[in-house]
């Protein structure tokens, strides 16, 4: 699983978040820095990612740029990866400068990100400038495939030479994720498959064997661990599940608010995490890992 870093300044914990008429974008920008950097203490010996929103902090102007390239480094020391919630894309040398700023861990890009979620929705020659720095570098692209949201089928399930757009979006991603694929059978290409298409998901796991599934909508947006199952291969691996509003704000819901409360909120994120990797591995063939001593 990985742990989305959404911060929303009226959620936040008493302690860390703004005044209602707070205004100033570098004030309550520091305090999202604060809070991604106390979810980011809790989750990291538990979970292997997390990924930034990056809308919240561009919400904010430079101060909340800022903060979100100060939080990518602090999770990337803490031994995380970090996958940039940017749904970028563009042509040509456009979407090679979006490459080159964003992909790569460490000083191999300004922003640090391990991998970046992208759009497919300009064609093939848009992702290439992705692919090619993502090989460069050792990173890695997400590609909308089938989103979670409810109007994501408006333009993904239109029909095009017998297929659902979606389909052909997801063999595209297939051949590039085998051609780059490395020694674990995956590649630098993945896809964001929601979690609230169950059946979908099994589908597209055989469509794009070799391509890392991101799979947002668990949890807040009504996904299970039964209906992520299907993006997991046998051994339990190619897919990571995410879930934001449901692990960084467990202090505003039940049961953790009545257990913790606000003064503990890092407390809840820390069970409610655990309870989440408890589902996966009880639900989904994640166990499998679990059984062998992999998770």
């Amino acid at each position: 699983m990985l742990v989305g870093l959404d911060p929303r300044a009226g959620s936040l914990p008493e302690g860390l978040r703004p005044s209602e008429t707070e205004s100033d974008p570098a004030v309550i920008a520091e305090a999202y820095g604060r809070f991604c950097r106390g979810v980011v203490d809790v989750v990291a010996p538990l979970v292997p990612a997390v990924k930034p929103q990056a809308a919240f902090f561009e919400q904010l102007g430079p101060a909340g740029m800022t903060v979100l390239g100060d939080v990518v480094r602090y999770a990337s020391e803490k031994g995380l990866l970090v996958i940039l919630d940017g749904k970028r894309n563009d042509i040509g040398s456009t979407a090679t400068a979006y490459a080159d700023g964003i992909l790569g861990s460490g000083e191999r890009s300004p922003w640090g990100a391990d991998a970046l979620t992208v759009s497919p929705y300009l064609g093939g020659d848009s992702l290439e400038p992705f692919v090619d720095v993502a090989k460069q570098r050792e990173a890695g692209i997400f590609v909308l495939v089938k989103t979670s949201n409810p109007g994501g089928g408006m333009f993904q399930d239109l029909v095009a030479d017998g297929l659902p757009v979606y389909r052909h979006v997801a063999r595209y991603v297939e051949r590039i994720a085998e051609q780059t694929a490395g020694q674990c059978g995956y590649g630098a290409v993945g896809a964001v498959v929601g979690a609230t298409y169950p059946e979908q998901l099994v589908e597209l796991r055989t469509e794009m064997p070799h391509a890392w599934f991101l799979v947002p909508g668990f949890g807040s947006q009504g996904g299970t661990a039964r209906d992520v199952a299907g993006a997991f291969d046998a051994g339990g691996t190619g897919a990571i599940v995410n879930n934001s509003r449901g692990i960084i704000f467990a202090h505003t819901r039940k049961p953790y608010a009545d257990r913790y409360g606000e003064s503990h909120w890092q407390e809840a994120v820390e069970a409610a995490t655990q309870d989440m990797i408890a589902q996966l591995r009880a639900d989904t063939p994640a166990g499998n890992l679990a059984d062998k001593g992999g998770a």
